[in-house]
């Protein structure tokens, strides 16, 4: 990758700011979904929507329909479901300012695998910033001062199964280029999660189904402008500005539902906002 010029590293957070502000609205869009439809239905719809926003892309440059993988790619997607099920679980319960905290531990969980799996070595500063993570997630869950929420547990295990995602992709991006693991992912997604559909179904309202319409449409969009970020700057520059999400998502929490942010939450988030920045630093070093 060429040095970026300043002119592009300026683009590059444009759009993650553009991008944190999606992701936020989404979160949203899943709280006022889960009231009604199960999240494997919301999944299903998502990713239908989803292909359908890019299948003009497709047609038009087929050639990022050639892959190196197969299975991993049907994995991917399986994976990809379950993470989001467990996430919207934790959306439809949980205070949305905590989940998103939680959400953001997913570095850390990555760092361990490279570690368990690839054998790679952590360094100091990643060692640091993964305690960091674990301790931020421990303020907001609160053990041992009362009950917990459960839908809590299903944030850490999204980011968990979001984290084994990240190690695939590291892999398959060495012989597939970013567009063709975009495309296979929705391709993919969609008849895989059609199957828990059928004992989830419920139909949807015109209204729900065009805010899951919408909401096809945000994940897209999202996706490109991360990855088109990720392409104009160093991760280390961008990671963190990825963090916005959090204030964004107390604030229309707020807002929209009345959820106060609590001190633990500033505080768990603080000490996960460290953690990242410990895991860029390390990048750039």
């Amino acid at each position: 990758m060429t040095q970026p010029t300043q002119r592009h590293v300026y683009l590059a957070t444009a759009l993650m700011i553009g991008a944190a502000g999606l992701s936020a609205a989404d979160t949203i869009m899943v709280r006022l979904l889960t009231q009604d439809l199960h999240p494997f239905l919301i999944v299903f719809f998502r990713s239908v929507f989803g292909l359908l926003f890019i299948s003009p892309w497709i047609l038009r440059k087929s050639s990022v329909l050639k892959s190196n993988y197969a299975w991993l790619h049907l994995l991917r997607a399986a994976l990809k479901i379950l993470s989001l099920v467990a996430f919207f679980l934790a959306i439809a319960e949980a205070a949305l300012a905590d989940v998103t905290a939680i959400a953001f531990t997913t570095p850390v969980f990555v760092t361990l695998g490279a570690w368990a799996i690839l054998k790679e070595q952590p360094g100091l500063r990643r060692v640091i910033a993964v305690i960091f993570g674990f301790v931020g997630v421990l303020v907001i869950i609160r053990p041992g001062s009362g009950p917990v929420s459960p839908a809590l547990f299903y944030a850490v295990g999204g980011a968990m199964i979001a984290a084994v995602i990240h190690l695939m992709l590291k892999r398959m991006s060495a012989r597939d280029s970013t567009e063709t693991l975009i495309a296979w992912n929705l391709i993919v997604t969609v008849p895989l999660a059609a199957i828990p559909v059928y004992w989830f179904w419920t139909t949807p309202s015109w209204q729900q189904l065009a805010l899951l319409a919408l909401q096809g449409g945000v994940g897209a969009l999202n996706m490109a402008m991360i990855t088109r970020a990720m392409a104009l700057a160093d991760v280390s520059h961008i990671a963190p500005i990825d963090f916005l999400r959090l204030p964004a998502v107390a604030l229309l929490a707020y807002l929209l539902f009345g959820e106060a942010v609590t001190a633990s939450t500033l505080l768990g988030g603080g000490v996960i906002f460290v953690s990242t920045l410990l895991m860029a630093a390390a990048i750039r070093k």
